[in-house]
């Protein structure tokens, strides 16, 4: 029975995803102050709405969806070039609003939490201290600040420069502090129009692994922003924690990330976007070709990364162009099924696999973990387009 000072509900479903599998068959969840109290087969809301629960119906419920990478001070709906400019060029205190509503947006669609892969305002760290608030309607917020680079190489708006082995320890011990994760920029991006990664790695082996053993003895997780054989060869061999984007992976990268569970963020959404929508860019048919090739090898190593085990996170690198936070997750998850993913997989990349990369001691929709889960109107296993229009999110615990 609960009591004046809590607040509880009861939920009655016809089926769920906990994050790991898919159940059938109508079942109760009993939530009290922001957790799962219980989850029980069948249909109870009579004898739970008796005890003073409030009782809800819906189709399906799966855990909050998580993106986890997302710049939120960018803004990934305007593709000219003139007006993406003209964002970044706006005073710090519009952008952070900007960067408040990504996380809003986020939230409307079902995404709990973001994780931002940097900036060089702080801005990530400001709105993840505002998401906290109880009954904001912010995304939760996982940040890893500022990150680190090579001076006058690719990476400028997120990133701060390093020089040698102890200035390396140095800016990550002092990032540490702030940053949940320390975001290493290993490479440049891809010269589409020679279908390649172009440029040499900004850090070699010996210089990853001084930056993968700071982070740790900092207490903190690495992601890498990578592509190309050259760079991931070198992440992969010093076992960072995550690599993001990997475009021209190989086989045996994927075999070694698996043996040093490295992560991977595949991040789609870009890449097929500006094959899509090549007049936004101005691309020549010859580099839509290379996108298209870039796009097809990566959804073959998709399906080797599974395969070999590497643990996989979706995310969008939302705030890019034409990469709308929250849509983009669903254009994502698209991506995942046109490569040959499971709906199960994808959406465990999409909650479970994102949370215990995190650290999050509740990982599954059970007993005890908080309440953050997302209602649907329909079976998304019948009906993918029901992912797309939240009935109701609960974030958290809230």
């Amino acid at each position: 029975m609960s009591t004046p000072a809590q607040t509880a509900l009861a939920l009655v479903v016809d089926g769920w995803f906990d994050g790991e599998a898919r159940h059938s068959g109508p079942t109760t969840f009993s939530v009290i102050n922001g957790c799962i109290s219980d989850i029980a087969a069948g249909d109870h809301s009579a004898a739970l709405a008796a005890r003073g629960l409030s009782v809800e119906r819906g189709a399906f419920l799966l855990p909050g969806l998580v993106d986890a990478h997302v710049h939120l001070f960018l803004d990934g709906a305007p593709t000219e070039q003139a007006l993406r400019s003209a964002h970044l060029k706006q005073p710090l205190e519009q952008l952070v609003e900007a960067a408040r509503a990504s996380a809003r947006q986020s939230l409307s669609l079902g995404i709990t939490q973001v994780r931002d892969a940097g900036d060089r305002h702080g801005i990530n760290n400001r709105v993840r201290a505002e998401a906290e608030a109880p009954g904001s309607d912010l995304a939760k917020v996982r940040s890893t600040g500022l990150g680190i680079k090579r001076a006058k190489r690719y990476g400028a708006f997120m990133a701060t420069d390093v020089d040698d082995v102890r200035s390396i320890r140095d800016s990550i011990q002092s990032l540490a502090v702030a940053n949940d994760e320390i975001k290493l920029i290993l490479t440049g991006i891809i010269d589409f129009d020679a279908g390649a990664v172009t440029d040499e790695p900004q850090f070699t082996l010996d210089e990853a692994r001084v930056v993968v053993d700071a982070a740790r003895t900092n207490g903190r997780n690495t992601m890498v922003h990578c592509s190309g054989p050259k760079g991931l060869a070198i992440a992969a061999a010093a076992g960072v924690g995550s690599i993001e984007h990997g475009f021209f992976m190989s086989r045996d990268t994927l075999a070694l990330m698996a043996q040093n569970q490295v992560a991977w963020t595949p991040t789609f959404c870009p890449v097929h976007f500006q094959w899509a929508q090549p007049q936004a860019v101005g691309w020549k048919p010859e580099t839509v070709g290379n996108l298209r090739r870039i796009l097809d090898q990566h959804a073959q190593h998709l399906l080797m990364a599974r395969e070999l085990g590497v643990p996989l996170l979706l995310g969008t690198d939302a705030g890019s162009m034409g990469v709308e936070h929250g849509h983009a997750v669903f254009d994502e998850i698209d991506r995942y099924l046109e490569a040959g993913l499971s709906l199960q997989d994808t959406l465990r990349a999409a909650t479970a696999a994102n949370r215990r990369h995190f650290g999050h001691s509740h990982t599954t929709l059970r007993p005890g973990a908080p309440w953050d889960a997302v209602l649907l109107a329909q079976n998304p296993f019948e009906h993918i387009q029901a992912l797309r229009q939240p009935v109701k999110v609960w974030r958290g615990g809230d």
